[in-house]
Formats: C-alpha cells, structure tokens, sequence
C-alpha cells in the first residue's frame, strides 16, 4: 500500500512540473527557432530606446533584429517572419533618418507578427 501512495505522488508530481514549467517561462514555447527568439529580444530593446528617443540606439537593436530574422528565413518559411523582416527593415531606415517614434512603431510591429511564430 505505501508503494502504491508513493507511485500515486509521483505521477502527480510529474503532471504538475510538465504542466507548471510553461507557466513559469512562456517565452520558452514562443518559437522553436533560436533565431526568432534573438530577433524579438534585439527588437524589444529597439523599442525601449526608441521610446526614449534614441534612433541611434534602436538602430542598432534593430539591425541585429534584422539579421537574427533574415538568418530564420533561411530555416523556415513563415508569413509572420516575412512580415516581421519588413517591420524590422522599416525601423532601421526610420531610426536612420532620425524619426525615433515611427521606426519604434515598426519595430513593434515586427514583434507582434514574430510573436506568432509558432
């Protein structure tokens, strides 16, 4: 009998990590590309120096968003990558030019359709 209550416990136990650890770090399940990934990270920080101003910054983020992105494409094809890449082209040219508030809102739109790569 306390073997079967032992076997009982570790099941559930098992049940509650698998379903729990999605939980904790969604972010983990968002793409199954490193790729992907790196270029949301990259676009993020685009966005957070963008909405402080900072074109030459966002620049930056964005290019090697651009690039982590470009790298994807080669892996995979997606719509929402596509459309990502062109999100993250306009930002760079936007910040390029100086207009931190457009270039940020490309950049965000970028990360809402790489987002949804699954």
């Amino acid at each position: 009998m306390p073997r079967r209550i032992l076997l009982g416990a570790m099941v559930v136990g098992f049940l509650t990590a698998l379903l729990t650890v999605p939980l904790i770090n969604p972010s983990a399940l968002a793409s199954s590309n490193k790729h992907v990934d790196e270029a949301i990270q990259h676009a993020k920080e685009a966005v957070e120096h963008g909405k402080q101003g900072h074109a030459d910054v966002l620049v930056k983020h964005a290019s090697v968003a651009l690039e982590h992105a470009q790298g994807a494409q080669k892996d995979m094809k997606n719509p929402h990558l596509d459309e990502g890449v062109k999100g993250l082209k306009d930002a760079v040219e936007h910040g390029k030019a100086g207009h931190a508030d457009v270039a940020t809102k490309a950049a965000e739109g970028a990360i809402m359709h790489m987002s949804e790569i699954k």
